[in-house]
Formats: structure tokens, sequence, C-alpha cells
């Protein structure tokens, strides 16, 4: 490429010369990435396509202007753009740098958001550059975990931050809508509101773009998502050959989600090897499409080999998959708390006690076991509850826990109650 097409592109996709696009802050991440960034080590945004993670860069952007950053100290670059086709390698990232310092001629430490880097032949070589010699600021992102992890740990081990980026929380999702629930009252006021965004957030999923369109365009934009995350970070990305195989897969564990699987249970279903369906899963779980539980166990060796519970990154994505009519709202329920959990930071693991009693999950931090859960729709049947609550006795004694919290989440009121001698 030469330097006035680079420019070109450069030009079009930063704001040097134009005004920022409308966006909506989501605090939680870039009060993260902007103390992060104070660092000065790199900072990587991961997450599936389509999250928001282009946009959480922009904000960063805006707010370095805000704060005195004259535009100029700023790059920008969407390794997404066709243009970039064919001259994704290592000197693509010098050409780039080498023209936006010559015709920009920033007067400070450039700051460099740099979007989608994974599609970059040996990216992390460059980067490592830049940080060891402290010639910018970095701001990475990418939409496959295990790419960005396996070449961060080999060549910046110890020198970056990374935030895992997901589609809307319900709390962001109503923010969004221009809801602001800070009290009970607010909750009370915004009852009939608050339900039917909910109602739309478990269908549609929560994928950002998605609440700018109707129920058939949003069918549409999911498709195309699914279609993308699938042919962009998995089939080229590992040139496969059996889409039609990944596919099917990819709807059998996204339509059911937060259900206990094993790889011979998929071999089995779709007729395929051992080796296939394991590496399918794996790669469906790298492109951030699927999230893969273990069930508990001191013992790391049978936890590995345990049968794993998968869940989905977007109920949007698993609803577009599912066969008409069938209920799932219990499923669905359990997939948003696990997917707020792991918005918190926590490590999350299933259990199922030895005479076969599940608990939804078992929740770590900072190497401390802090709660049990329990995810039902109701506990209004008496059947329903003894099955619910019965486990967290049962769990605590077999793995010899103490001061832990039980918390059954449900559609119900909220109360405190005491069941075999559990507060819950």
């Amino acid at each position: 490429m030469d330097k006035t097409e680079i420019l070109e592109i450069l030009n079009d996709w930063n704001y040097w010369n134009r005004d920022f696009p409308p966006t909506h802050p989501r605090e939680s991440y870039g009060n993260k990435i902007d103390l992060w960034m104070k660092s000065d080590e790199v900072v990587v945004i991961k997450g599936v396509r389509r999250s928001g993670k282009s946009t959480l860069m922009i904000n960063r952007i805006k707010h370095l202007k805000a704060t005195g950053v004259d535009m100029k100290n700023v790059l920008f670059v969407n390794f997404e753009d066709p243009r970039f086709i064919n001259h994704l390698d290592l000197s693509i990232l010098e050409k780039i740098k080498s023209v936006y310092m010559e015709y920009l001629a920033p007067d400070a430490k450039p700051y460099l958001f740099l979007d989608e880097i994974q599609n970059v032949t040996l990216w992390e070589k460059w980067v490592n550059k830049e940080y060891e010699l402290g010639l910018s600021h970095i701001v990475l992102s990418g939409s496959n975990s295990s790419l960005l992890s396996s070449e961060i740990a080999s060549t910046l081990s110890g020198r970056y931050l990374s935030i895992d980026v997901y589609p809307l929380s319900f709390s962001e999702y109503i923010g969004f809508k221009g809801m602001t629930v800070t009290n009970k009252l607010d909750l009370v006021n915004l009852k009939i509101e608050l339900q039917r965004a909910f109602e739309a957030y478990m269908k549609y999923g929560a994928f950002p773009k998605t609440l700018e369109y109707s129920a058939e365009q949003t069918r549409e934009l999911l498709v195309s998502y699914k279609d993308s995350i699938l042919l962009k970070d998995i089939v080229a990305r590992y040139k496969l050959k059996e889409f039609g195989t990944l596919e099917e897969i990819a709807a059998f564990l996204l339509s059911n989600t937060g259900i206990i699987q094993s790889i011979t249970k998929i071999k089995n279903h779709f007729h395929i090897s051992y080796d296939m369906a394991r590496n399918y899963v794996e790669y469906l779980c790298r492109a951030y499409m699927l999230f893969e539980v273990p069930k508990f166990d001191y013992s790391l060796r049978k936890q590995s080999a345990n049968d794993k519970k998968y869940y989905s990154i977007d109920l949007g994505l698993s609803n577009i998959l599912r066969v008409p009519n069938l209920q799932h709202r219990g499923s669905n329920l359990e997939t948003i708390v696990f997917l707020e959990l792991q918005r918190r930071g926590y490590k999350v693991y299933y259990y199922k006690t030895n005479n076969g009693w599940e608990c939804d999950f078992l929740i770590e931090k900072d190497q401390k076991i802090e709660a049990l859960i329990q995810v039902t729709l109701s506990l209004k049947e008496e059947k329903t509850k003894k099955r619910e609550l019965r486990v967290f006795a049962k769990t605590i004694k077999e793995l010899n826990l103490e001061n832990v919290n039980c918390i059954v989440i449900s559609e119900d009121t909220s109360k405190l109650e005491v069941y075999d001698g559990m507060k819950i």
C-alpha cells in the first residue's frame, strides 16, 4: 500500500477533522479503561464481535478530547476495513505508524487504538516494540480469546491489562432505553416499562445495535451476527471445511444454553470424530459465542474430565436458532444470571451432589467460594421449592464449605427463608 492509500483510510476512521458519532457511555468499562491507560500498560479489550468494543474505544477518544488531548495525538485503526485485505502482515503496522507520524506530526506521545488487531499477522511483535521503547500509549481490541491470550502470553507477558466486554447487562439495557432506576420508588413507578423491557431483553438479547431496530430487523441483524462470527472468527481463522457441521453444533449448544453436555454426546449426535467435536466446541468458545462452565471439584484432573455446562453469549442468538413454541424461560433466566456473574468477575462452576442433585452455580472470587446460587422461575410450588433448596445443605456438607451465601434467584418477591437450617 502506498502512503496516500493509507492516509485516506486513516482519515476516514479518525476524528481529526470531523465530529464524533452519537454513542452511549458504558461507564463500568470506560472507568476501568481510563484507569488502566494511566498505568501505561497495553490495554486489551476482548469480547464477542459486535458487543461494543469499537464504541468503547471511540468513547475513550471522546474522553481524551474532553480532557484536553489534541486529536492529532490520537490514532484509531480499524483492521476490519476491507481496503487492508492482502496487507495484514507485520509491515502494515509500521507503515501506518509512519504515515501517521509524517502527516499528523503529533507533538506528544500518541494514543494508538488498534481495533480487531488479531487480523494482523505477528501484531504482538510490533506492539511489544512500541511498548518496550515507550513510543505509544496502546489500546487493542480483539474477537478471539485464545488467539489474543496465546500471543499476549508469549510476547506481552506482564505488560498488558485485559478487559472482557459483554453484550449489555439489563442495567445498561434500560439505560440505553432512557430509563433510570436508583431506588425502590423508581422500581414501582416503572414496573410495567421494566417488565416489558425484560421480556424484550430475554427475547432479542442485548447486542447494543439491536435496540435501534424493529423485531423483524433485529432477527435479520442477529442472523448476520451469527454468520459473521462463524465465518470470520472460526471458519477463516482455522481454515475449516465443514461449515455445515460447525453451524449445527453452534445451533445445538446455543439453543440448549445452560444444559450439561459432553463431547462424546456431541460426537455421537452429529456422527463426527471426537477430535472434531472437541475442536469445534473449543472454537465456538474462543470466539466468545459460548462459555464453558466446569463441574466444581477440588481435584483439577477430575474437574477437567467432568462434563461441562455451556452458556450462550446472548439470548437473541439462542432464540433465532430454536424450534418455535418450545418454552425456554428457565434456562434463559439462568443464562442471564450466568452472564451477570461473568461481568462481575466471578469464576463460575456448577456442582452435582453424590446423589445427583444439581446446584446451578458455585461462584469463586480471590480463591474463596463465596456463594451457591439456584435459579428458578418460582418457588411457589412446594415440589419445586424442595428440589431447589435441598441442594444447599448437601453441597455445603460434601464440599466442607464455611461462610458461603445461599441464594435463590427467581421471579418471585424477595424474602429471607430458613431451610434445612440454612439461611436462604
